[in-house]
């Protein structure tokens, strides 16, 4: 149609003899009605019509969406599911809120493989299109795994804040911040020159951006609004959707699990406002009932003459234990090495050659020459793959170590 028109008019006053092509003029003027009501043609007089400059583009972004609406539906459909196409919705960058819900979708957007497109089906209600998503920061997430996708990090970084306390007169003194550390002896592991040296890295990255500036060996300047900058660079720098894998197994296999799920974590908190009483929200109600009955049966809750329920006292910490006793054994049959838990507080040491993911999170395998244990897993230490760690275990979590080569991870 826009090939027939002379500067964006379109002239079909005069009806033709010919049926044929009497048939297709009226084709034409309901497309042209169509596209009135699309607000990308209008009528000046009977006959006379001029397209809007917009419409090539608008009709071109209608019909990509069409096929994003066609393939979310395959995919949802592909996992057993049914969804109402109103309650699609599509993103064209990382969401303002958090978004929590299963993957139903994930494909490559470029031939370079640097982005990813997900589909999630949210606890929402609605199902929701999220293109330009990092493929690292959601590898672990398979079909079926809970994932939150929120906005991309803004605040400013923990190592920022330490070395804007430590600065005095806009200055920061490296020596300064290791008498301190000392003085408070809450470093891990007790290397405070790492410690130190983190902080001083972080420096040197961000003179390389113009926010700070090295005076001498242990001087450097930092403008007043330092923390600000720092983190304006930052997501200047990281403009893609920060991605949370709440966890990596599907709501079904949580049910049953030995773990501390994701489920028990919304049931220890009995947070149930946010889940819509449709879709994937009220699968996840109709889960955590299940997953509430099953601890029931376990002996891990109990049911109270008000109607309410009681669970064991640290219910998530005593389940975590179970599966990694229940998984360190397994692995202790296969590897032909004997397996120990660790305990809270305790210093854990060795070789880091491997993760394995449970119900309970992602752990790190880490070998002596005569036992292994499984300790909570962070991105930190990918980098040590196959060579010497050491952390501290606190409440369910480690505190890294890497040594004064390389500091603490910030």
């Amino acid at each position: 149609m826009t090939g027939e028109a002379e500067d964006r008019f379109l002239v079909l006053r005069n009806e033709p003899a010919d049926p044929k092509r009497q048939r297709d003029r009226t084709l034409r003027l309901r497309r042209l009605s169509k596209l009135e009501k699309m607000g990308l043609a209008t009528e000046h007089a009977p006959g006379v019509w001029e397209l809007s400059e917009r419409m090539e583009p608008a009709l071109r972004e209608l019909g990509e969406r069409s096929d994003i609406i066609r393939n979310m539906h395959k995919a949802l459909k592909a996992d057993g599911l049914e969804r109402d196409p109103t309650t699609f919705q599509l993103h064209d960058a990382a969401p303002e809120v958090p978004i929590v819900g299963r993957v139903v979708d994930k494909y490559l957007t470029d031939e370079l493989g640097e982005n990813l497109t997900v589909v999630v089906d949210g606890i929402d209600g609605r199902t929701h299109h999220l293109p330009g998503i990092d493929p690292a920061r959601i590898e672990d997430a398979r079909i079926g795994s809970v994932v939150e996708i929120g906005p991309a990090e803004t605040a400013s970084r923990p190592s920022d804040r330490t070395i804007a306390a430590i600065a005095e007169g806009s200055v920061y003194r490296p020596s300064r911040h290791l008498e301190q550390a000392k003085f408070e002896g809450r470093v891990p592991g007790g290397d405070y020159d790492g410690y130190v040296d983190a902080h001083v890295r972080r420096l040197e990255a961000l003179r390389r951006a113009g926010i700070a500036e090295r005076i001498d060996a242990d001087q450097w300047r930092i403008p007043d609004d330092f923390e600000t900058r720092a983190a304006a660079h930052d997501a200047g720098r990281n403009k893609q959707a920060n991605v949370r894998i709440l966890s990596a197994a599907r709501l079904e296999q949580q049910i049953g699990a030995d773990g501390a799920t994701w489920l028990d974590r919304r049931l220890v908190s009995a947070e149930t406002s946010n889940l819509a009483p449709s879709g994937f929200g009220q699968q996840v109600r109709e889960a955590m009932d299940r997953r509430r009955e099953h601890h029931i049966d376990r002996g891990d809750a109990a049911r109270q003459p008000n109607g309410g329920i009681a669970y064991r006292r640290n219910l998530l910490a005593t389940l975590r234990e179970r599966e990694v006793g229940r998984v360190g054994g397994e692995l202790a049959a296969t590897k032909g090495l004997p397996f120990r838990a660790v305990t809270d507080g305790e210093t854990v040491s060795g070789k880091f050659t491997g993760t394995v993911q449970l119900s309970s999170g992602k752990f790190a395998l880490v070998e002596q020459s005569h036992e292994f244990t499984l300790v909570p897993w962070r991105p930190v230490i990918d980098r040590r793959l196959g060579r010497e760690i050491m952390g501290v275990v606190q409440g369910g979590s480690v505190s890294w170590q890497m040594g004064r080569a390389r500091g603490l991870g910030l």
